[in-house]
């Protein structure tokens, strides 16, 4: 299994982030090109989410199964908790280390007393500004709904129904538009399930993984 990080998160948070869905799917697209990597399975979350179906339109041969998890074909997101604009506001007014651990505080049900809190929290206080800022640019600007009946690869959409951050509106537009799509309904998880619900989570992804066409 492979976990590329992007360009400003993770261990590479000295470098500026890309600014929008199509960048960031370029750059996964490249890395797994140059470690050798041609066919695989995709799975993607939140942002990531986007970037997948991004690079199911950039290069379908390359991807066997497609996993969308808490994300949606639009990146403006009507109904998350706050607007684009507002995070943008806040974040240059609060700074991102105190708008990351507020912001991970509404991916959980139980808020910052949730276990995997501390992490979510831990990972985004070394984001600069510039590359926090980018990535809402990326998101606000980017809309795949026109291209979700292209995907033909067998996809699985997972979402959990205390999301605040993807409303059902976003889950529902992609199950129903990918042609090849099955849907999961998580009962009582919020964005971050895969912290919640760690074993329910991997059990239906090595289900979806195995089972036949």
């Amino acid at each position: 299994m492979l976990a590329p990080e992007l360009a400003g998160y993770g261990g590479r948070a000295a470098e500026l982030g890309q600014d929008s869905i199509e960048g960031f799917a370029g750059q996964v697209l490249a890395s797994l090109t140059e470690q050798g990597v041609e066919r695989f399975h995709l799975l993607g979350h939140s942002m990531g989410g986007m970037i997948v179906q991004q690079m199911a339109a950039l290069a379908p041969a390359r991807i066997d199964r497609l996993i969308c998890y808490g994300t949606g074909p639009r990146g403006v997101m009507p109904d998350r908790f706050e607007t684009i604009d507002q995070s943008r506001s806040r974040i240059r007014v609060e700074g991102v280390p105190a708008a990351a651990r507020r912001i991970a505080a509404t991916w959980f049900v139980a808020g910052e007393a949730a276990a995997g809190y501390p992490l979510c929290a831990q990972l985004g206080q070394a984001v600069r500004e510039e590359t926090a800022l980018a990535g809402l640019t990326a998101m606000e600007a980017w809309d795949g709904r026109a291209t979700l009946s292209e995907i033909t690869q067998k996809t699985l959409v997972l979402w959990g129904d205390r999301d605040r951050s993807y409303r059902w509106p976003q889950p529902q537009a992609l199950w129903q538009g990918i042609r090849n799509s099955s849907l999961c309904v998580l009962p009582g998880c919020a964005h971050a399930m895969h912290l919640e619900q760690p074993e329910m989570f991997n059990q239906i992804i090595a289900r979806f993984l195995t089972e036949p066409e």
